[in-house]
């Protein structure tokens, strides 16, 4: 299951049934779950921890140094979970001490050509980077999000679940809970409706977000009596819950 061109150093832990393919490197540190496949030429460097069943495709290069000049060769670690999707020419880098020093990624995540995961991300599951999708150090990607291609995210920026980021959106604030954005800068264009039908949400959880987010943008409120009046509305609708948390806890403010 590993190709004859390919370095794999001692030092590494592949599970059974791990592929590695021609002229692929894997470092030192590295451990990979069964089912995982490495095509050629990628490099996978550590300490990293990828789990099953994953496929990283040729050129990516995934758990390399953070590109961070303050990084001075300490131990830190990418943490990879299951069944994730990294094409051709993604890049994605391990943590750094100044943040938990370690990037983490869930399930179930596609990372289509060129995009890039930096320092220190925290990235759920079910999340899509479309191609050339470039991330800063320490931004948070929430489940289901979705950031088209060549989106651009300011470094410790939030983007939460379910929302949609449009081709070339360039985010410099904090993108809400179900909320699309687009543009540069990017700003609050609706719901994400499509993907809430996709993914089973019943037409009146849509109305009520729809609503919640008419207070947010569109009443004139403040947004601690916005937020005030979701958290109102969450009472019907526990949907409303995961957006009034994230408005709370937002620290670069939302994009307006």
């Amino acid at each position: 299951m590993i190709h004859p061109s390919a370095v794999v150093d001692p030092a590494a832990e592949l599970d059974e049934g791990v592929e590695v393919g021609p002229f692929s490197l894997i470092g030192p540190g590295v451990r990979v779950g069964s089912g995982t496949r490495i095509g050629p030429h990628a490099v996978v460097r550590g300490p990293s921890d990828l789990g099953r069943d994953n496929r990283i495709f040729q050129f990516a290069s995934v758990g390399e140094d953070p590109q961070d000049k303050k990084y001075a060769g300490e131990p830190t670690r990418l943490v990879m979970g299951d069944r994730n999707v990294v094409r051709e020419g993604a890049t994605i880098h391990r943590g750094t001490v100044q943040d938990s020093g370690v990037t983490r990624i869930g399930d179930d995540n596609l990372f289509m050509a060129y995009t890039h995961v930096a320092h220190d991300c925290r990235i759920g599951s079910h999340a899509i980077l479309a191609n050339a999708a470039s991330l800063g150090g320490h931004v948070q990607v929430g489940d289901w999000a979705i950031l088209g291609g060549f989106t651009l995210v300011h470094q410790f920026c939030q983007v939460g679940a379910h929302s949609f980021c449009a081709m070339g959106s360039v985010v410099a604030r904090d993108v809400p809970t179900y909320v699309t954005v687009g543009g540069h800068p990017a700003v609050p264009r609706g719901i994400n409706s499509e993907g809430l039908k996709r993914r089973g949400f019943s037409d009146a959880t849509i109305t009520a977000i729809r609503r919640a987010y008419r207070l947010l943008y569109r009443s004139g409120l403040k947004l601690a009596d916005a937020l005030t009046a979701i958290r109102e509305l969450s009472a019907t609708c526990p949907e409303l819950v995961p957006l009034a948390d994230f408005i709370a806890l937002s620290t670069r403010s939302l994009v307006r």
